[in-house]
């Protein structure tokens, strides 16, 4: 395990600022760097990537190495799960996840909760071989995809859609939903505490798709499924530091914050740090929220708002991350770049 004393990632999450601020940026590790590229040639498909403890382990440290962060993330994917369920998931090149839909209650039973678990055994032999040989001030961060954005996948089948589908069946069938949620609550409460026993310090819950949900939908789709994920967790035993990830609830990131016991927040490009200021607890970590696309462009504004999302959060928990992943096209030396300001402006 990290060293909670040497690990300023970890310091952060208990509700202690630190100088410089602890820095690591989703999709760190990913296919802007060539060794990944190289790694990911040698796997049969996706779901093979993932599923290969060696390989997934390699692409976990491979950013830690070359940008010296913080904290490496356990290289996997929230679908995951769904392909444990039972369901059918596939990564076509080009398209990206497709998912065989929910269509009953039927089809949330393929697999029993303890069967669902064992498939993703790969997953923590990977956490334990990246923990045997991160240092003690690096931290290892576990994760899952919330329930309402693991669902959408299973209701509409694939990404990048409008989501009415799912939002649909919030109206139409709530039963249905309500019982896939539950499910999904459960199983990835066993996937992140198994995690933990693993080796991973810390858990990050992502929220990718809670933008344009009503407020009404916001609390039921995203808040309860999360907070009763978190009990879920804590009523486990599971007592590691949760950074929960609300992708674009704009202004209903309050009522998250609020309600959602997590010990920091990921904030998106859009939000503006004066109104997180307003809306997250003080003592409540925050993490974000550097353009990604600013991130490939580079130059003097990345570097200027680099500067402003640090003085921003100036004598207040904070993460230094991006609002989104990192992108295949971002270049080495820029994020190379944002990680020298951020040590520098201890």
């Amino acid at each position: 395990m990290a060293d909670p004393f040497s690990s300023r990632f970890l310091k952060v999450l208990s509700g202690t600022p630190s100088s410089p601020v602890p820095i690591w940026m989703m999709r760190q590790a990913g296919r802007h760097l060539p060794e990944y590229l190289e790694l990911r040639s040698r796997a049969k498909d996706f779901l093979d990537f993932c599923y290969s403890p060696s390989m997934a382990a390699e692409a976990t440290l491979q950013p830690i190495r070359r940008y010296d962060m913080d904290a490496a993330i356990l290289f996997a994917d929230i679908l995951l799960i769904l392909d444990a369920m039972g369901l059918d998931v596939r990564f076509e090149k080009g398209v990206g996840p497709i998912v065989e839909t929910v269509k009953t209650e039927a089809d949330l039973n393929r697999a029993p909760v303890e069967m669902a678990v064992q498939r993703l055994s790969p997953v923590y032999e990977t956490v334990d071989r990246v923990r045997g040989q991160l240092d003690p001030d690096k931290a290892l961060i576990g994760f899952c995809g919330a329930p309402w954005t693991v669902a959408l996948y299973a209701i509409e089948g694939r990404g990048g859609t409008d989501k009415s589908s799912a939002r649909g069946l919030a109206y139409s069938q709530p039963d249905l939903l309500n019982a896939l949620l539950d499910r999904l609550v459960e199983i990835s409460a066993h996937y992140l505490a198994a995690q933990v026993k693993a080796g991973a310090d810390a858990l990050m819950i992502f929220e990718s798709w809670a933008e344009g949900l009503p407020s009404d939908l916001f609390q039921t789709l995203v808040v309860d499924p999360n907070a009763a994920l978190i009990k879920r967790l804590r009523d486990m035993g599971v007592n590691v530091p949760i950074i929960g990830f609300p992708r674009g609830a704009a202004t209903m990131i309050k009522s998250y914050a609020d309600q959602v016991a997590v010990n920091g927040i990921g904030l998106d490009t859009a939000i503006s740090p004066d109104h997180v200021l307003k809306a997250v607890p003080e003592t409540m970590a925050v993490q974000g929220h550097l353009d990604p696309v600013l991130l490939i462009e580079g130059g003097p504004a990345m570097e200027r708002r680099v500067r402003e999302i640090l003085a921003a959060y100036k004598g207040r928990p904070h993460i230094f991350n991006l609002g989104h992943g990192v992108r295949p096209d971002t270049p080495i030396a820029n994020v190379e770049r944002v990680v020298e300001i951020v040590r520098e402006e201890a």
